[in-house]
C-alpha cells in the first residue's frame, strides 16, 4: 500500500480548498449574469476542509486565497528534475542493450517496462523544465555521474556491453536495482526539499514505481 508523506497530505488539503475557491467564484459568476440581486461587498464565501479531527472553517476568497500558499519551484526542484533526467537516460542506454544480448525472457519483458515507462517520463520533466524557465539545453547537464546516487560508471556500461547470457541478465540486474535505489534517495530528497506540487507528484511516482520494481528484479536474481 502506497504511504502518502504528511507534506502531500497538506498539499492535498490545500488542493480541496482551491477547488472549493473555484466552484464559489464560478457560483458568483453565474449569479451575476442572472437578473439575480448582486453579491454583497464581502463577496463569496468558502468553505475550507479543516485538519483531521477539525471542523471546517468559512473564510472569504481574499482568506481563502492566503491559505492555498505558493508552491513556486526552489531550487531543489530544479536540481531534481535536471539531475533525474540524466538519470533516467542511462537508465535508457542500459536498456537498449537487453534485447540483443540478454539470456532471460523475463529480464527482456522487465527492461522493456522500464523503458517504456521512463521514456514518457523525461518528457514529462522536459516539460516542466521549459514551462517554470529553466535554461534551455541544460535539463539534462550540469551534474556529474558521481553526484547523482545509483549511477553506472563507464567501466561497468562497459562491462555490460560486453556480456552475453546469464552474466548479461546477472549484471544488469545488479546495475539496476543500485539505479533505481540511487532515483528512489534522489525522489525523497525532492519530498523534503522541495516545494513544487507537480515534482512532488513526480517523485512519488517515482518511488512507487521503482520501489515496485526492485522487487521485481530481487526476485530475479
Amino acid at each position: 500500500m502506497r504511504r502518502t508523506s504528511p507534506l502531500r497530505q497538506g498539499r492535498s488539503g490545500a488542493a480541496l480548498l482551491c477547488a472549493a475557491l473555484l466552484l464559489s467564484l464560478a457560483g458568483c459568476d453565474a449569479e451575476g449574469s442572472g437578473t439575480a440581486a448582486p453579491q454583497k461587498a464581502a463577496g463569496p464565501s468558502v468553505i475550507a476542509p479543516g485538519k483531521p479531527g477539525e471542523g471546517a472553517a468559512t473564510l472569504s476568497a481574499g482568506e481563502a486565497k492566503k491559505r492555498l500558499g505558493d508552491d513556486s519551484p526552489n531550487s531543489a526542484d530544479f536540481d531534481y528534475i535536471q539531475m533525474m533526467i540524466k538519470h533516467h537516460a542511462q537508465a535508457l542506454v542500459m536498456t537498449e542493450l537487453v534485447p540483443t544480448r540478454a539470456g532471460s525472457g523475463k529480464v527482456k519483458r522487465l527492461a522493456a517496462r522500464v523503458a517504456a515507462s521512463q521514456k514518457p517520463e523525461i518528457g514529462a520533466m522536459e516539460g516542466w523544465w521549459e514551462s517554470n524557465g529553466g535554461p534551455k539545453h541544460s535539463a539534462g547537464t550540469g551534474h556529474t555521474h558521481a553526484s547523482m546516487p545509483g549511477m553506472a560508471t563507464e567501466a561497468q556500461l562497459a562491462e555490460l556491453r560486453a556480456a552475453r547470457g546469464g552474466a548479461f541478465d546477472e549484471l544488469f540486474l545488479a546495475l539496476m536495482i543500485t539505479h533505481h535505489e540511487g532515483a528512489v534517495t534522489m525522489a525523497a530528497d525532492a519530498l523534503s526539499e522541495g516545494n513544487n506540487v507537480l515534482v512532488e507528484e513526480m517523485a512519488n511516482d517515482v518511488i512507487a514505481q521503482q520501489t515496485a520494481e526492485i522487487g521485481r528484479m530481487r526476485g530475479l536474481l
